[in-house]
């Protein structure tokens, strides 16, 4: 019988549970409106018992232009979309990572792509931009973030009572030095946008690849449907446990993904295959 299906982990699967959520949207233009519809999906999550939940990227809005996102930015510590995270993980006390927000660049063009994290008491606790840009040209479907994104530079990795978070933003997904960097985190969450052409191919074999070699849980969160400006997101949010089974998944539409975090299952994992602690760095001149 392998590891993840013995006896002794399906027992351990069992105790010291806690219950996370993905929120899936299909953002439009209209922050009102998409504030209103991540409310109404977080009280749903809370109802089926989420303590930590998770928004995808640009949840606050989709425009119908790249420049749109630059319009609605807000300054660092206000602003409409700030006041809504805040005030609900205060409401609901809960865990609230905020998906990915525009907040202000060093430039008046840009936005940075930032994900906050507040937490019961509607405290921000973490910052993380995301550094990766996605950029895209095949057939009809151009993608360039540079052209109204500001990257970021640093790694971030929260403590919380769930343990360590990691925290990346899609197209970081495709860069598995930087979760490695992460060192050893229990929980990465990945609120995402990716479109339907890469994520039909590539969303589900990454988002587990990270779980496997990171022996982590991945809570990963994403735009999901047909958007007002005629963008296709490819959703599929979903929950992955350290074994890379996939516990809950959500593959069009609005909606929450719901399932388990176990501390004690992960330990064993680990226990059983430690490979975290096999790592050798390499470098090649």
């Amino acid at each position: 019988m392998s590891v993840g299906d013995s006896t002794q982990q399906r027992i351990a699967a069992q105790v010291n549970a806690y219950k996370v959520a993905a929120i899936q949207m299909a953002s439009g233009p209209n922050v009102a409106g998409n504030l209103s519809e991540a409310r109404r999906l977080i009280a749903k999550a809370i109802e089926q018992g989420a303590r930590l939940v998770v928004l995808p990227e640009f949840f606050a809005i989709m425009g119908m232009t790249d420049q749109d996102k630059v319009a609605v930015r807000e300054p660092v510590g206000q602003g409409p979309i700030q006041n809504f995270l805040s005030e609900t993980a205060r409401q609901y006390k809960i865990w609230l990572v905020g998906g990915s927000i525009p907040l202000a660049a060093s430039t008046p063009d840009k936005v940075r792509n930032t994900c906050l994290v507040f937490d019961e008491h509607g405290e921000q606790v973490a910052r993380y931009d995301k550094i990766h840009l996605f950029n895209l040209e095949l057939g009809n479907e151009n993608y360039h973030e540079a052209k109204t994104i500001e990257p970021g530079n640093q790694v971030v990795v929260v403590d919380s009572p769930f343990g360590r978070i990691g925290l990346a933003v899609c197209y970081d997904l495709r860069f598995p030095e930087l979760f490695r960097a992460m060192k050893n985190v229990d929980i990465i969450v990945l609120p995402s946008a990716f479109t339907e052409t890469t994520g039909r191919m590539h969303w589900e074999v990454l988002v587990r690849a990270r779980a496997i070699e990171n022996l982590s849980y991945v809570i990963a969160a994403a735009q999901g449907g047909y958007h007002i400006n005629g963008r296709e997101t490819h959703g599929n949010s979903m929950i992955v446990d350290p074994w890379g089974r996939v516990l809950d998944r959500l593959p069009r539409g609005s909606g929450v993904v719901v399932a388990d975090v176990n501390p004690s299952y992960q330990a064993s994992l680990r226990s059983s295959l430690p490979a975290l602690t096999h790592r050798i760095l390499f470098s090649c001149e």
